[in-house]
């Protein structure tokens, strides 16, 4: 989705007890739920010079004769500040108060150590923060909630976009949504819209535009919001839009001066590409398997495609190695494009991480073509890293490799970062990114990650001028924001505000140079008030907000990327301008006292940064099994799981248990005896277990070949550990020695790095990290005319392998993010199917049962799991064939 995302869900007011679900709170108790009635709710957002300031309101009515918690909930673009947040419950007002993040914690640790304390800020999507709050509302009593945040919209790919996301789940007597825009600019374009719209409720957006000024309204009565005339359910429900852009002459932009402060905006119309030199730098470590190397092959074929004929690109594949396409850059000529799209298209994901060596092949490329004047020399260079994980092979210190890759840069190209998932370092990319003047950007794993990597591509796709330079008169403004950029791109803006130092505006001469490009133009100021003169608060205020809002994101920028001294500098304006401004920053909280016999009175608001986002995202969103049914009864002899495990047994059946859901997904694996696949493989612990398929010695008549596991080889080469494990004995080389082993030994090895114990046809593998694995013999009368001896492997302490583990067990070892619903009848009247979507994907599952031989070798414990078809398709990343290796000691 291209613009600037502004984003609000509306809030939902239920009574106690509640619980989430999806991005609503909903009441267990319908009686009690409906003694709470949501008298209003209001969404005001003014944008003036691309500021906007957003008020959501909203007001419920306990009607009920006790008192009830009402809880309500709000979505915003976590590029946001929370500015104000009110609650007013019996004529008090309760206000938040933005204070110093440390003095902020200390105020309130009396009461966390008695458990009174609750955050209000968390992870919410790819680009929202979700601010919840909850208070007991007396019988017969209202409540009315104010929250407020401002955000300078971005332009991309051409527009703003505020985007209000409206999910009351109920009808609400007063229901609007306003929008007033005043660009001085002008208006060039206006569009509002909503994926709930319908035909009847099309004629209720009003749009009004005149020039400067756009008003953008919706407001159903309680009538046009119901799902039919008798229906008490809401036809709002979904996103609202509003898109435009302004007017651009060919200038030197726009300059608006207002009660000393002056803002400037500059992407002026007319200018002509400059071509560019682009090195895709492109992760195929082990890691990468399945759809998220089929997806970057996607967008790589989509990218070669959009380039133009003067641009100059390469490509750089690394996982250990480090595999550039060719040792030069190439020009975007048909042939050459149809030459890299062959070699994309032979990718395939390999082994380690190699970031340090790869970004710096790539940069050494960039400056040898310029060196030696392969490239125009009105160009501008750049290189895009894409990867899923953290730096495993040859460096792997991410503050030596940004150290590196800034000496190499040296300030003469562009670094973006990409980072596919979460299971990576996003910090370390984010701050490589910044010091060689670049953005990273986080590409999530779903079905649109091909787009998401286009979308990026896009925005960086056509370079206007580089090496730009802003300047104004000494001695006239101070305080001035970020004036240098390396490039600007079609689509984007650059803008600059500072203070005033004179109000003597005669002499005020703005110069804007680039390479092959200067301009230069007298400012004048323009009296708003006159102009608008119902709308004063807008453009007195808002520049001045503006202009702190645009110097604290650069404050933290540079907290990031500066040297010490500079990192301690910026902190401590950043932090006085937040304080001075009550901005919610990550220098800064919002403390929110409740009335005094609320269970949590003291709640924090803080500005989450991303690495707290990624720890925080198991909280929001579906991780692990959120489902829109009732789970099935438990029934005797099935097991209430406690410890997690994730296995292989039977004829091979894969169960990943969830004990947090207590729940479990589960599938077979169906091939041909000798197959070897690979279950775990971590390329940061250097641990790999691969499994051989056998087969059942004869077919039955009538029947079909059974397979199980009969063989396993589990490699630690760090450790200088493998071990052979069959049915017929226990090999072990560890310390340059081999010892032998037979299932009916009782037997031990204990050791530095492992220990190993044989019992009752146990096999316990205990490795130095705590990683524990435990092998089952499954025996079979000897004589049995079809069937022989199997294995079965499990493993304990999943958690402790890295982030980047996979395999077809070890992809689940960190948990898997689904939801299960449409709950229907199957083909076996006791096993219901229902849909579920898991990674980007909808498929059909039963639900059946399994068993787990940990504690019963002979009959095994009963799990109940939902059962994915076709040899787990949808669930596991890639297809089956993606994990078969050559040997059960080879990792291809």
């Amino acid at each position: 989705m291209s613009g600037v995302l502004l984003r609000l869900l509306l809030g939902v007011w239920v009574c106690s007890p509640a619980i989430s679900h999806g991005a609503l709170l909903v009441s267990r108790d319908g009686e009690a739920q409906g003694q709470v009635v949501v008298q209003s709710v209001k969404v005001d957002c003014k944008v003036a010079f691309r500021f906007a300031h957003t008020v959501m309101t909203s007001t419920a009515l306990n009607k009920g004769n006790s008192s009830q918690e009402v809880v309500f909930e709000v979505d915003l673009p976590k590029t946001a500040f929370i500015t104000n947040f009110s609650m007013e419950i019996e004529e008090v007002v309760y206000v938040g108060e933005v204070k110093e993040k440390e003095k902020a914690k200390k105020q309130y640790e009396k009461a966390a150590a008695s458990g009174q304390t609750a955050g209000l800020v968390k992870a919410s999507g790819r680009k929202l923060e979700k601010f919840t709050v909850s208070v007991n509302i007396a019988a017969f009593s209202n409540v009315t909630f104010t929250l407020t945040y401002e955000e300078l919209l971005k332009r991309r790919q051409g527009k703003y976009e505020i985007m209000i996301r409206v999910k009351p789940k109920q009808l609400i007597q007063h229901f609007e949504i306003v929008a007033d825009i005043y660009e001085p600019q002008g208006i060039a374009f206006l569009d509002a819209s909503g994926t709930f719209i319908s035909n009847e409720l099309l004629p209720l957006v009003e749009k009004k535009v005149a020039d400067k000024k756009a008003h953008v309204s919706f407001s159903p009565t309680l009538d046009q919001q119901r799902t039919c005339p008798d229906c008490e359910g809401t036809l709002i429900d979904g996103d609202f839009f509003i898109k435009y852009d302004v007017n651009r002459p060919e200038s030197f932009g726009d300059i608006q001066i207002v009660n000393g402060y002056f803002v400037h905006f500059f992407a002026p119309a007319g200018l002509h590409r400059v071509p560019k030199n682009i090195v895709l730098v492109i992760d195929i470590s082990s890691s990468m398997v399945g759809h998220k190397i089929r997806q970057t092959r996607d967008a790589l074929l989509t990218i070669l495609t959009d380039l133009h004929e003067d641009d100059h690109f390469g490509l750089v594949l690394f996982d250990d190695r480090i595999e550039p396409w060719r040792p030069t850059l190439s020009r975007a000529s048909e042939g050459n494009v149809t030459a890299a799209k062959d070699f994309v298209k032979t990718i395939k994901a390999r082994s380690l991480t190699n970031i340090n060596d790869a970004v710096l092949k790539a940069v050494e490329m960039l400056h040898s073509d310029l060196q030696l004047q392969l490239l125009p020399e009105q160009s501008l260079s750049m290189i895009i890293l894409l990867t899923d994980g953290h730096p495993s092979s040859g460096e792997t210190n991410t503050e030596k490799i940004q150290e590196n890759v800034r000496a190499a840069i040296g300030g003469n190209m562009t670094l973006f970062c990409l980072g596919f998932g979460y299971d990576l370092d996003y910090a370390f990319l984010d701050v490589m990114a910044k010091q060689n003047d670049g953005a990273a950007r986080r590409i999530y794993e779903a079905s649109d990650a091909a787009l998401q990597l286009q979308g990026f591509y896009d925005e960086v796709a056509t370079p206007l001028l580089s090496e730009v330079h802003m300047i104004y008169p000494d001695g006239l403004v101070n305080s001035v924001t970020e004036n240098h950029f390396r490039q600007l791109f079609n689509g984007s803006e650059i803008v600059v505000a500072g203070r005033l130092s004179e109000s003597d505006l005669d002499n005020f001469l703005v110069e804007i140079s680039a390479q092959g490009y200067a301009v230069q133009g007298q400012v004048s100021a323009h009296e708003w008030d006159v102009v608008f003169p119902d709308e004063e608060y807008v453009f007195g205020d808002f520049t001045e907000r503006l202009w702190a809002y645009l110097t604290i994101e650069q404050l933290l920028d540079k907290r990031e990327k500066g040297s010490p001294e500079e990192k301690e500098n910026a902190t401590a304006e950043a932090l006085s301008l937040s304080l001075q401004y009550s901005f919610v920053t990550p220098l800064t909280s919002m403390v929110v006292t409740k009335p005094e016999d609320e269970a949590n009175s003291t709640l924090i608001a803080d500005k989450l940064t991303e690495d707290q986002r990624q720890r925080l995202r198991g909280e929001h969103g579906f991780v692990g099994a959120s489902q829109r049914h009732s789970r099935p009864t438990a029934y005797m002899g099935y097991r209430k799981m406690s410890s997690p495990a994730t296995l292989v047994d039977g004829d091979p059946h894969f169960i990943i248990e969830l004990p947090a859901k207590n729940d479990a997904l589960c599938f077979n694996v169906d091939n041909k005896p000798d197959t070897i696949f690979n279950l775990v493989n971590d390329p940061v612990l250097g641990i790999v277990v691969n499994g051989r398929i056998i087969g059942d010695k004869k077919v039955s008549p009538g029947g079909k070949m059974n397979t199980y596991f009969g063989s396993f080889g589990i490699m630690y080469p760090k450790l200088g550990i493998r071990l052979m494990v069959s049915t017929q004995e226990i090999s072990v080389f560890h310390s340059s020695k081999l010892v032998k082993l037979m299932w009916s030994d009782s037997a031990s090895i204990k050791g530095l790095n492992m220990d190993l114990q044989v019992a009752k046809d146990h096999l316990t593998i205990s490795l130095r990290d705590s990683i524990k694995f435990v092998i089952i013999l499954h025996k079979v009368w000897e004589k049995h005319p079809y069937h022989q001896d199997y294995l079965g492997f499990y493993t304990i302490d999943s958690h402790l392998f890295s982030t980047r583990v996979h395999g077809l067990l070890g992809q689940f070892y960190h948990g898997v993010q689904f939801e299960v619903g449409e709950l229907h009848a199957g083909k076996d009247a006791n096993k219901p199917d229902a849909t579920m979507w898991v990674k980007g994907h909808k498929v059909t599952v039963t639900r059946g049962q399994q068993r787990d031989f940990r504690r019963d070798v002979k009959d095994g414990e009963l799990v109940m799991c939902w059962f994915v078809h076709n040899n787990g398709t949808g669930l596991i990343d890639g297809t089956l064939e993606d994990y078969v290796v050559s040997g059960l000691f080879k990792t291809i």
